[in-house]
This record gives C-alpha cells, sequence and structure tokens, in this order.
C-alpha cells in the first residue's frame, strides 16, 4: 500500500489519535466553539473557509491557532453589545481608553501561550471612522504569531498587544485603518516584518505606557521589509514613556506621507516625555516620499504616571542611510534646558525639502515647552529649514545632504546649546551654531552665542 493511499484512507481531518487535524468551524457550529474544542483536546489548528462571518468577541485559547483561508473574512458585528466591555481594572492605567483596556475586541485574550492567527484571509473592522472595538486584542500573552492576514476598515488599534513577549508579526496587511496600525506596548522579543500598513493614526508605535499598573520597558524589536503610509507618524516610540525604551532596530522599510498632517506626519519620532529612557535605537535603509517632518527626536517631561514630572533620556541613536524627498518642515532634535539629549548619529541623509518658510529672527522666540504633548510642529515656525537642534550633546552629522526650496532664506541646520557637535562632509545652505561648539564643519558656517567656543572648519 502506497503513503497515498493510507493517507487517503483515513477519515477527513482526523489524526491517527482519534482528535481532529483542523477544528473546522462548520463542525463545531461556530468559531468559538471550535477553539474551545480544540483548547479542551490539548491545542490545534482551527480552520475557517471561505465565506463571510459575522462576529462579536472571539476569545482565544492557549495552544490554539486560528487559520483563516483565502476567501475567509471576519467581519465585526455592528452592534456594540457583541462585544465584550473594558475589563474593570483595580488601579489608575493613566493612559487614554484605547491604550488601557484589551477585553473590547474581536479576538482578544489575556495570559495565553502559543498562540496564532494566521493565513490569506481577513478582517473587516466594518467601520467608517475610529471608535470601537480591536480586530486584535492581547494583553500579557507569550509566543504569539500573527502572519499573512489582512485587516480592513479598523474603528480602534488594529493589531494591540500589552505586556506580550516572544512575538512575530509577519506578512500581515493592514488597510485603511481609522487609528494605529500595530501597537506594542510593554513587551519585549517582537519581530515585525514584510507588512504593509496603511492607517490614519500611527502606522507602527511603541509605547511604555502605566497601563498595567507598573514600570515595564519595551525592547529587543526589530521592524524590518515594511511599507508604512499615515496620517500620522510612519515609525514611533512614545507618546507613552512610563518605562524605557531599549535595543530597538528598524530596517530596510519605505514610508509614504501625504494622507494628512496629523502630528507633523513624521517618517521617524522618538519620543520620552514621561520618565522613562530611551536607549538604543537604530534605524536603516529607510526611504521616505512627502512626510511632513523625517525625523523628530524630543525628550520632555509631561509626567504621566509620575507623581511628579521629571525628563527622562534620550540616548545612543543612530540613524543612517536615510533619503527623503518631499518633506514639508525641517527634522528636529529637542531636549531640555538641564537634560539634553545625547549620543545621536547621523549618517548618509539625503533630505529635499518643498516647502520654504519664514522663522523666528530670535531663538529665544522658540518656546519649551516641556509639559506639552511631543509634537515636531508643537514649537511652530523653525529657524532652521532642513535641521534644529536644541539642548543637545554628543551629536555627530556624516555624509548629509539637506536641499531647501530655490527661495529659502533660513539656514540650513541651526544648533543652539548643543555641545560636542561634529559636522562632517554636510552639504547645506549655512549653519548656525548658537551658544555651542563645533568640532568639525564646512566652510560655510556662522556662530554666535557667548558660550561658543572650540569651532575648527575644514573645507
Amino acid at each position: 500500500m502506497t503513503r497515498r493511499t493510507l493517507l487517503l484512507s483515513i477519515p477527513p481531518a482526523i489524526a491517527l489519535t482519534g482528535q481532529p487535524l483542523l477544528y473546522d468551524v462548520r463542525r463545531f457550529g461556530g468559531l468559538q466553539n471550535a477553539i474551545d474544542a480544540a483548547a479542551r483536546d490539548g491545542g490545534g489548528t482551527v480552520y475557517v473557509p471561505a465565506g463571510r462571518y459575522v462576529c462579536g468577541t472571539i476569545h482565544l485559547q492557549s495552544h490554539v491557532s486560528v487559520w483563516l483561508d483565502n476567501g475567509a473574512t471576519l467581519a465585526m458585528s455592528s452592534d456594540p453589545a457583541a462585544f465584550d466591555p473594558p475589563e474593570a481594572l483595580n488601579y489608575d492605567p493613566h493612559a487614554d481608553r484605547s491604550t488601557s483596556f484589551f477585553h473590547n475586541g474581536l479576538f482578544v485574550g489575556e495570559q495565553l501561550d502559543q498562540v496564532a492567527i494566521f493565513g490569506q484571509g481577513a478582517i473587516d473592522g466594518h467601520r467608517t471612522r475610529g471608535g470601537g472595538p480591536k480586530p486584535i486584542s492581547l494583553k500579557r500573552c507569550r509566543n504569539v504569531s500573527i502572519r499573512g492576514i489582512t485587516i480592513a476598515n479598523a474603528p480602534n488599534y488594529n493589531i494591540s498587544l500589552l505586556g506580550c513577549d516572544y512575538v512575530d508579526i509577519d506578512g500581515v496587511t493592514i488597510r485603511n485603518g481609522y487609528s494605529d496600525g500595530i501597537d506594542l506596548d510593554c513587551s519585549r522579543f517582537v519581530r515585525i516584518s514584510n507588512c504593509f500598513v496603511e492607517s490614519v493614526d500611527d502606522a507602527i508605535c511603541l509605547k511604555a505606557s502605566p497601563a498595567l499598573g507598573e514600570r515595564i520597558s519595551t525592547e529587543h524589536v526589530t521592524v524590518s521589509n515594511c511599507v508604512l503610509r499615515t496620517a500620522s507618524i510612519h515609525f514611533k516610540c512614545g507618546t507613552e514613556s512610563y518605562g524605557d525604551f531599549r535595543n530597538i532596530a528598524v530596517t530596510n522599510c519605505a514610508f509614504v506621507g501625504g494622507m494628512g498632517d496629523r502630528h507633523g506626519n513624521p517618517g521617524v519620532a522618538l519620543y520620552s516625555v514621561d520618565g522613562g529612557t530611551l536607549d538604543g535605537v537604530v534605524v536603516s535603509n529607510i526611504t521616505m516620499q512627502n512626510v511632513g517632518v523625517p525625523v523628530a527626536l524630543r525628550l520632555g517631561a509631561r509626567g504621566r504616571g509620575q507623581t511628579k514630572p521629571q525628563a527622562g533620556a534620550v540616548e545612543n541613536v543612530q540613524l543612517t542611510n536615510i533619503v527623503a524627498t518631499g518633506a514639508r518642515r525641517p527634522s528636529v532634535i529637542c531636549g531640555l534646558p538641564g537634560s539634553p539629549i545625547r549620543k545621536v548619529s547621523i549618517a548618509d541623509m539625503r533630505v529635499s525639502l518643498k516647502a520654504s518658510g519664514a522663522g523666528p529672527d530670535s531663538l529665544a522666540a522658540v518656546s519649551e515647552k516641556p509639559a506639552e504633548y511631543p509634537d515636531p510642529t508643537m514649537f511652530g515656525a523653525l529657524p532652521a529649514y532642513g535641521l534644529y537642534m536644541r539642548h543637545a550633546r554628543e551629536v555627530e552629522l556624516r555624509g548629509a545632504v539637506l536641499e531647501g526650496p530655490e527661495d529659502e532664506r533660513r539656514p540650513g541646520i541651526v544648533a543652539d546649546d548643543v555641545e560636542r557637535l561634529r559636522l562632517d562632509s554636510v552639504r547645506a545652505s549655512l549653519y548656525d551654531v548658537r551658544d555651542g561648539s563645533v568640532v568639525e564643519s564646512g566652510p560655510e558656517i556662522r556662530v554666535s552665542g557667548p558660550r561658543t567656543a572650540r569651532v575648527k572648519t575644514r573645507a
């Protein structure tokens, strides 16, 4: 008897142990019944064949995978009563509703291990505006895999993970999201790869909020080979920054702006404003088209979750091989007096800006605004067209080209209270360094300020 004949002799979807190989939702009277049956048997794969299924909350289980086959669509019910209400918390999460609550969703799970959602099927949020359940909402889970599926028209964070470790998100497509695309909060050991994300709010957002009632870092995260399109921020660490961000790498991605101008529409935004430390972030091989602001680094003192607002730290950031065309505003690196951003390296960056503007004649006209929500437009018009730096230490800009419009009259780079600034092979119309120090620069540099010192120029 051949192997092929042997396989055909076994009843479909029945294993040698007598348990189903696949828990077909048609045999179990619904998706939740099939998931529960697989869990009772110790785990397995629930199969959702082609078709459109209207669903409310589905409770995932440990050791159970859900396979959405090609042509299968789970449509989120339009009835709010079909979804679990937000969970009751016995502490103040110090965060907004979407960041704090995880039970109001389609696929939900808490304290699970070994869960997966995969296939070529889709989730349809079935909404035309923001506000409502999350398509995938997981809290305190481990070993999570989300692969291949499409999510469209979601009213809330499309993939929302809080306190989750060992996560693999691969080949996911998100279209027409009315909120964040992929939102990671207090999560570790995460890989995001080969995804397309289109959203009104942040495309990929890393947070370290107080939503779990304790200080937890988001760390050991990679993002690679993704296309991100948004009206807001393409890749972001923050704004929620009660905990730390550490050991994060973003590479080989394409960012597409032009959908809108929420929060300045930055390409890369790295923020700490709630006392956390952002340390060790590497961004490389990124193309940006029509973003508002190519790069925004901000250290503030909003203090969410803190008894008394205090600044944390932003340090050890490296950006390499960045190309941004059609940007609308200058990049920003801004700390606070006495709390500078430290150890930033930008190499091989080319930026072209399509809009000229008038900046203030006096740097004193640029307000500090330490407690405000971080946004590169929060300072108003800036005195540089390419890069504005203030309250920073050990900044290196090497092999950079900043191209402004022909009618631009502002300097390409302005540095205010920046110590140990190195400009090497940088091309811009003019550099204006005030109250800082430049180690090396090109020939076109204007210096002023009583604390400017140790300026060396090199043709």
